[in-house]
């Protein structure tokens, strides 16, 4: 072991291991160790992929991009997204910094510094977890961390049934206030003539039927995160209240006189594009400023076709509650992953437990799928192109949206230029 690279390590707070040109570990801090359930002796002399991937072949093999290839073959220092297995063989979304190292003998090593994107509550929300490895899905956890360390106003905007109270449950979970309360409100689901009281709380006797005090939503918050679900859709008269409450901190319960106060961080989600809702005066454009403090778009599920199996089968596994659990034949696998799932994460949710019912053998087929006839009967082997078609289309997308940028496009996916000019070559896009 290399004393000099190991008092070096053992400084940083994240997990951090050095390996050598044999994909070799040889040193790794405390912990790296811990997060592993390894000793220190235990993984010096492991090659890194067998304890981060469980794998016995280099994580570039594959298909990842892997950052020990990008320095010993490339010269490059880069930052990835990867999924690595602890050791009860729990997944674990990380991103990977590497860095450029030298011994005291001059030798050349890659130093990997960790940052696991997900509290140990920030993946599972009640019955449903965060489950997927696809670059639109690592992207977007990735953002979702990052944003949750900030203490702006964050609004997620995703199709109906992407998981908007997931993402936010998993952005609260990753703040400093995880240990406060996480409070939910479908602004869709509030009368307008009640939205004031269930926000702010009113007196007794405020109004017909009030008989007693009730705490408003913002004030159960306090310290927390307020969650406004279907924010598009409060009502034009309660917006300018909202936003002095957010801008002062300060609100009255409806019929009272005391000023209160609370300290809560707000995270919306909608549906629409609220800028339109702007133009079409049913949205106020100050405060969607304040609600806009960050805005993160979660990925549709048509965009995140290879998710679908892992996705599909811990649905199944809740759906059975872990007893007889079924499985997808490969065509259902096929079928799913040639449908564009309008409904999203929710519609796949309905669609594999009416499945459960129907399949007799512990076998879905596509058969069992109430699918369209146009994707009930894809083959298998059709699936390989749906998905590159997905992925033909989500690097359009990522194109247009940033202009045509690589660098930009590149961040975005987590992986670098020279791994985004690959695949753009692969699909004949990007030409110039």
């Amino acid at each position: 072991m290399d004393i000099e690279l190991q008092s070096l390590i053992d400084t940083h707070e994240q997990p951090f291991v050095v390996i050598d040109r044999s994909y070799r570990i040889v040193a790794a801090n405390q912990r790296y160790c811990d997060a592993y359930g390894m000793t220190p002796a235990a993984i010096v002399g492991q090659q890194c992929h067998a304890v981060s991937h469980h794998s016995q072949r280099p994580c570039h093999e594959n298909g990842e991009h892997c950052p020990h290839q990008a320095l010993f073959t490339q010269g490059e220092t880069v930052e990835v997204l990867h999924t690595h297995y602890h050791a009860d063989n729990q997944p674990e979304r990380t991103r990977i910094r590497g860095h450029r190292l030298r011994g005291a003998d001059g030798e050349l090593y890659l130093g990997e510094q960790l940052f696991p994107l997900e509290a140990e509550a920030g993946s599972e929300c009640d019955a449903m977890q965060m489950i997927g490895q696809s670059p639109a899905f690592l992207s977007c956890v990735d953002n979702l961390a990052r944003v949750a360390e900030s203490e702006a106003s964050i609004l997620l905007y995703g199709e109906s049934g992407v998981g908007k109270e997931l993402a936010a449950r998993f952005i609260h979970a990753r703040s400093n206030r995880a240990g406060a309360a996480f409070i939910v409100i479908n602004c869709a689901a509030v009368p307008e003539s009640l939205f004031e009281s269930e926000l702010f709380g009113h007196e007794r006797g405020a109004f017909s039927g009030s008989s007693g005090l009730k705490k408003g939503l913002f004030e159960l918050a306090d310290s927390g995160t307020l969650f406004l679900d279907e924010v598009g859709e409060i009502p034009l008269a309660m917006q300018a209240k909202l936003l002095r409450v957010l801008e002062t901190g300060e609100f009255r319960r409806v019929g009272g006189t005391q000023t209160l106060t609370a300290d809560v961080r707000v995270v919306s989600a909608t549906n629409r594009r609220l800028l339109d809702e702007v133009d079409a005066k049913r949205f106020r454009l100050d405060l969607y400023y304040r609600l806009a403090g960050i805005d993160v778009t979660l990925p549709p599920l048509r965009e995140r076709a290879a998710d679908l199996p892992d996705l599909a089968n811990f649905l199944l596994k809740r759906l059975t509650g872990g007893q007889s659990p079924c499985r997808l034949a490969p065509d259902a696998v096929a079928a799913l992953q040639a449908y564009d799932f309008p409904g999203n994460v929710r519609e796949l949710r309905n669609l594999l437990q009416h499945a459960v019912l129907s399949c007799r053998d512990g076998t879905i087929r596509a058969a069992d799928l109430r699918l369209p006839p146009r994707v009930a009967h894809v083959r298998p082997d059709a699936a390989s192109a749906s998905l590159r078609d997905m992925e033909r289309a989500h690097l359009q997308s990522l194109l247009d949206a940033h202009q045509g940028h690589r660098a930009r496009v590149a961040a975005a996916l987590g992986v670098t230029e020279r791994t985004l000019y690959r695949k753009l070559k692969q699909h004949g896009l990007g030409k110039s």
